[in-house]
């Protein structure tokens, strides 16, 4: 096993410590670029088409916000919510990605209460539900949220306080940015209520949900010790420094995006900027001049694909890019990096900055992470539950292995229980990160932490031989085939998702007619390579039937017999998807 050094981090205590420490070490520097004047302290009529979270801001240059802007903004609101007797609340957060909820979530942590962020893509019903089940007193959201915030006041008979990011359209409803000012004229007066409050690293300070329908979903309880250890341990592993620029594009109430996208760029001086939408990420990549990606492998793949259809889009332009990839081949043997020239056009369609792409929330294909990083584009993966504050195994920066999902973090123990005869077994881990428990479910909390104080993560997999975590399924998608073996869906969904012809497919057990279980797989074709083969047909025409076919066939000719795919569907449409862009499996009760 390698025995390269741990990259040196600041102890912090909690998340108050933190920004308080980062604000002596990096003051004056862009904590955030954000398009909205308001947060960089300009006055909305200097920019008109900025005054709204929802409006049209492409035209608007990124303003930046230092660290001592946003420390200050936190305080501020930290001592209005005291200054409105609500220390002790619960808040929760309803919005996209934006700089009201950076603040909300310090000012709510940092001495004031316990934060609940809220997936914004989730129906009003279920909104209701888990404001309800949290017992949120507090809820600020965004005017992009009014009409479900609107239709569910009645059955949040909680809530007392409504804070609109926005111009509020209900008149007993608060303005986030008036209740900023009034807490800036609290704090001037010397207020210290909020900025003295004691902080109990061990106390419950988040209370997020697992993805799901509201009825199975689990609420995790974080500390801040969760989170600190997780934001020490992360950064130890990969350099993250002052001069780097993240992009914020996932949805930052998953505990992803916030602790490795937010808190963790905050802890290292470094600068969060906020993408505008999924449609415009190249050109915020531009503007941001972006160092490091956090994405899902969906996004990934989308762009090593764009990137080869472009890289080979006629014979001239393919041979070209075979040579160069050759040639930086040959050079990086020889301890020579020419990468970024070799392939500067790629490297400028991202904002020729970019230097790490972070792939998590799913396993990726090793051969796009490959593929990219001869590309000069480095990528790792790493291994998260939101029940780990999230960050449980991480490849690093100087040590990798593609096909897996990274090295245990330090002070992470991970280990391998019942294994099948292949070493296969659920993966479990032990360390500071892992959460408090489930909020308000006792018996859940009991199955998932054991005596020991091992996680149960519900994933399947093996530790090699240099401690790296190898995943191969979840536990609850194993068919068990007539001859009492596993066959793990992810294995044959990676094999099917090879071909171009697949855009996306689950594979799952099924009964058939005998009552044996079966391998069956349901397939949405890919709508752009059908076209290009078969011209203008349906999705589920003949031709595609039978072209994936012969892909099943192929795909089978490399399994054994009890893994073969006995049965699949086409379907007309894509997958439903979480908000961090999983494809939703449904299992039997």
């Amino acid at each position: 096993m390698k025995n390269i050094p741990l990259y040196d981090v600041r102890p912090i205590q909690d998340l108050r410590d933190m920004i308080r420490q980062s604000v002596n070490l990096y003051g004056d520097r862009t904590a955030f670029l954000i398009k909205d004047p308001r947060a960089a302290g300009q006055s909305p009529a200097a920019s008109p088409a900025q005054s709204s979270g929802s409006s049209d801001t492409r035209s608007a240059p990124y303003l930046p916000v230092s660290y001592k802007k946003f420390a200050h903004d936190v305080d501020a609101l930290g001592t209005w919510f005291f200054a409105q007797s609500l220390q002790g609340s619960r808040i929760a957060i309803l919005a996209e990605t934006r700089y009201e909820w950076y603040v909300t979530y310090l000012a709510t942590v940092n001495g004031t209460g316990i934060v609940v962020p809220l997936d914004k893509e989730l129906p009003q019903s279920e909104i209701a539900n888990l404001l309800n089940r949290s017992q949120a007193d507090v809820l600020v959201y965004a005017s992009s949220k009014q009409k479900e915030v609107d239709a569910i006041r009645d059955s949040i008979t909680l809530v007392k306080t409504f804070i609109a990011m926005d111009s509020p359209s209900v008149t007993s409803d608060l303005s986030f940015w008036d209740c900023l000012t009034q807490g800036e004229a609290v704090l001037a007066q010397g207020s210290t209520d909020f900025t003295t409050a004691p902080i109990d690293p061990e106390a419950l300070s988040i209370l997020l949900f697992t993805s799901g329908t509201t009825a199975m979903s689990k609420a995790v309880m974080l500390n801040q010790r969760n989170i600190c250890i997780n934001l020490q341990a992360m950064c130890q592993m990969l350099y993250i420094g002052p001069d780097d620029i993240f992009l914020s594009v996932l949805p930052l109430h998953h505990t992803y995006e916030c602790t490795c996208g937010f808190l963790c760029p905050i802890y290292r001086g470094a600068t969060v900027a906020v993408c505008e939408g999924l449609r415009h990420i190249t050109r915020n990549m531009q503007e941001s001049k972006v160092t490091i990606l956090l994405a899902v492998p969906l996004m990934l793949e989308l762009f090593y694909k764009r990137i080869l259809k472009s890289a080979t889009s006629d014979p001239k332009l393919a041979k070209k890019f075979r040579l160069g990839l050759k040639i930086s081949g040959l050079l990086r043997k020889i301890g020579i990096d020419k990468r970024k020239k070799l392939f500067s056009k790629v490297h400028d369609s991202f904002g020729g900055h970019l230097r790490l792409l972070i792939a998590g929330g799913a396993a990726i294909d090793p051969a796009i992470i490959a593929g990219l990083r001869d590309l000069g584009l480095e990528s790792v993966q790493g291994y998260g539950l939101t029940e780990c504050a999230p960050i449980l195994a991480l490849n690093r920066d100087v040590d990798y292995k593609d096909h897996s999902a990274g090295l245990p973090l330090p002070g992470v123990e991970i280990k391998i229980i019942d294994a099948d005869e292949n070493g296969i077994g659920e993966i479990v881990g032990r360390g500071p990160n892992v959460m408090m428990g489930y909020y308000e479910n006792d018996e859940a909390t009991r199955e998932a932490i054991d005596s020991e104080g091992f996680f149960h993560t519900g994933d399947l997999g093996y530790l090699d031989k240099d401690g790296f975590v190898i995943i191969t399924g979840r536990k609850k998608n194993v068919i068990i085939a007539k001859n009492g073996k596993n066959i793990f869906p992810e294995e044959i969904e990676f094999k099917l998702l090879q071909h171009d012809l697949i855009a996306e497919c689950l594979v799952s057990g099924r009964e058939d007619h005998e009552g044996e279980t079966i391998v069956h797989a349901e397939i949405f074709p890919n709508e752009e390579k059908v076209r290009e083969v078969f011209g203008d047909v349906p999705l589920d025409s003949k031709d595609v039937r039978e072209a994936i076919d012969q892909i099943i066939r192929s795909v089978n000719h490399g399994m054994v017999t009890y893994k073969y795919i006995r049965e699949f569907d086409l379907r007309p449409t894509e997958f439903e998807k979480t908000s961090s862009k999983k494809i939703k499996r449904t299992y039997a009760k």
